[in-house]
């Protein structure tokens, strides 16, 4: 069937699409209704239904014949280590290690924080949460104590399991400290903590709170799979809240066992037995969907990394493990291709490397600039396809889905609506607007299964954060727009909007046309106040490894080319040039902060920034162009 066919019929007949997807997962229960529309706006899937996640993942592979096949691979540069794990050697550890939270009194419907580095005893304790129906809520490693105790405070866990350290490059980061400030600062005390301790730090364990995962392992009996109803609770996962509370995404366990294995064919053309690498961390959506579930829900082997793009040791690592691994398809962030084209400009490194298996590379997390998809296009000889979606939809929304029919790609979009998705473009009036006009990206509900169904013990912000801008939809809080053939344009956020003499530009259109330079390696365009026009668009740029020619020579072309492409309309004039740019541990540029700073406002330091240092750096740019203040 073609994509136009199967799209068609996930709109017409939602629950005969769904049913029959859900047909693919074992069930200890069949649902008494797939979709339950009873309590607008709350949809829930499978109603009725039980099933356990964790035994879709893993017992019922090995059931099935795949016991032998690779279930997991750990590959870290930063330890210089392999492990890997068949499916019967998963199955057989994750439940001992459910056996072992079993006996710390660990049951149905608690929860479990897991703040852990990229080991593959993190994916080992969310697949044994899964196996008997607690809810585990992961935390990136390292993450400060005051943001892990507010997620302690809000989730109120019975166990937190973390491991001695994490290794950042050749850093070692001790763990253990860092919990133990987060327990003293927050209200709810958990009974226990699980400490896997690792060989580059020991961890002091507190006696009666701290057990040794090792130990503890050891000691425990398998535990079996407990059936959990299809609308409990898999996960929570915290997003960051405008009100800096964090906001804990509940997904549920029918609705996302049904997604996640209907997505690994159908988006990303992955078979039972092929290589899948999510290059991310399980701390963030795509860990929790394309490192640990959904390639387990199929049956494929899935590549867990403990490194980065660059630096470990070199800009080849990502070719090395293709090669090595025998990827099929790799799923990671822009930014990890602007920092490996930044280093390694011409492809040097992949020379070196076998790539011939390798089939497809899917991009997502920001919004993917035509030139780093051209160079990914270039480089590799495979389709290169960027998607978009959310942490709270937990898999994609928007991208070319190779499983289906292989669409032309236009370089900046990420294609078209995945069936299900009834994305609609709306003006401020709830109006839908005309082909090629920016509004706000909305998805008229009901979602499809595997989005979120509410956020944790909190209906009312639920509501208000994603559903009250108009009613019947959700809000994605991207604004963009769709062209003639239905193809979807994600150009910023919509606060990244900006309003220039009373035209509403698009910043990430102004970053698309600065991409396009041969000395850029990466950018952003931000909206600082201005007394005449309301809103200024300024840019940050990152260049090239190598380039040496005069910064002044490049601004001034930088400036040319925007006032070519978008006009004088877009007032673009101030650009400064920077060694880097604020960003995320995921990989997400901090535009916002960097708005505060260049308006000389007061910010909040961002939880999950990468590096606190690089603000002053920021500062002192901005400074230069005249903007900013020293804070």
């Amino acid at each position: 069937m073609s994509y136009q066919e199967i799209y068609k019929r996930s709109m017409e007949d939602p629950e005969g699409f769904w049913g029959d997807a859900a047909a693919d997962i074992d069930w200890y229960k069949t649902w008494d209704k797939v979709l339950d529309d009873s309590n607008v706006p709350f949809y829930r899937w499978f109603v009725g239904g039980e099933l356990n996640t964790c035994h879709n993942a893993l017992d019922r592979h090995v059931e099935g014949g795949r016991g032998d096949q690779l279930a997991l691979i750990h590959d870290s540069p930063v330890t210089n280590s392999r492990t890997t794990f068949t499916y019967r050697e998963l199955r057989d550890v994750v439940a001992k290690v459910a056996g072992a939270m079993a006996a710390l009194g660990v049951g149905k419907g608690d929860r479990v924080i897991v703040y852990m580095p990229m080991i593959p005893e993190a994916a080992i304790a969310m697949l044994a949460c899964a196996r008997i129906g607690a809810i585990h809520s992961v935390v990136f490693g390292g993450f400060a104590a005051k943001e892990l105790a507010t997620r302690i405070d809000d989730s109120k866990p019975k166990l937190i399991v973390s491991a001695s350290c994490g290794i950042e490059g050749s850093k070692v980061i001790p763990y253990k400290p860092l919990l133990d400030e987060s327990i003293d600062l927050s209200a709810h005390k958990p009974d226990h903590t699980m400490i896997f301790q690792r060989p580059q730090a020991q961890a002091a364990l507190q006696s009666g709170r701290d057990v040794d995962w090792q130990q503890s392992v050891a000691a425990a009996a398998p535990a079996d799979c407990v059936p959990v109803a299809a609308t409990d609770p898999l996960y929570i996962l915290y997003t960051s809240g405008t009100t800096g509370i964090p906001k804990g995404v509940v997904r549920d366990n029918g609705g996302h066992a049904v997604a996640m294995k209907w997505s690994m064919k159908n988006i990303y053309n992955v078979a039972p037995g092929d290589v899948f690498w999510a290059a991310s961390d399980v701390g963030w959506v795509v860990g929790h969907s394309y490192i640990v579930y959904a390639p387990l829900l199929h049956g494929a082997t899935t590549i867990m990394f403990e490194g980065k793009p660059v630096g470990t040791p070199d800009p080849g690592a990502f070719w090395r493990v293709i090669s090595e691994h025998n990827v099929k398809v790799l799923f990671t962030a822009p930014t990890a291709f602007r920092a490996i084209k930044r280093e390694d400009p011409e492809a040097e490194y992949l020379k070196k490397y076998d790539m011939s298996g390798f089939r497809a590379l899917f991009l997502a997390g920001e919004r993917c600039d035509p030139d780093t998809l051209a160079w990914a296009q270039n480089t590799l000889k495979v389709p290169v396809v960027d998607h978009w979606w959310q942490t709270e939809t937990g898999w994609g929304i928007a991208a070319n889905c190779l499983g289906i029919e292989q669409l032309p790609i236009k370089p900046g979009s990420p294609t078209v609506c995945v069936p299900g998705y009834d994305v609609q473009i709306l003006d401020e009036n709830g109006n839908v607007e005309a082909p090629g006009e920016i509004g706000r990206i909305m998805i008229k509900l009901p979602m499809p299964p595997g989005c979120l169904p509410t956020l944790w013990q909190n209906d009312d912000r639920f509501v208000e954060s994603y559903l009250s801008a108009q009613e019947g939809y959700y809000l994605t809080g991207d604004a963009g727009y769709k062209d003639e053939d239905g193809y979807l344009w994600i150009m910023s956020r919509i606060d990244d909007i900006i309003n220039v003499a009373g035209h509403r530009l698009s910043t990430g259109g102004m970053e698309e046309v600065l991409a396009s330079h041969p000395d850029v390696a990466e950018c952003a365009v931000i909206g600082v106040a201005d007394k005449l026009k309301g809103e200024l668009p300024v840019g940050l740029v990152v260049l090239k490894s190598g380039v040496n020619r005069e910064d002044e020579a490049i601004v001034g072309e930088l400036v040319s080319l925007v006032r070519q492409k978008i006009g004088p309309v877009a007032a673009f004039k101030k650009v400064t040039i920077v060694e880097r740019l604020p960003k995320t541990r995921s990989g997400k540029i901090l535009r916002g902060t960097m708005k505060k700073i260049a308006d000389s406002e007061s910010f909040k330091m961002p939880a999950t920034i990468d590096d606190p240092a690089i603000l002053d750096e920021i500062t002192e740019a901005l400074i230069r162009i005249g903007y900013a203040v020293k804070q």
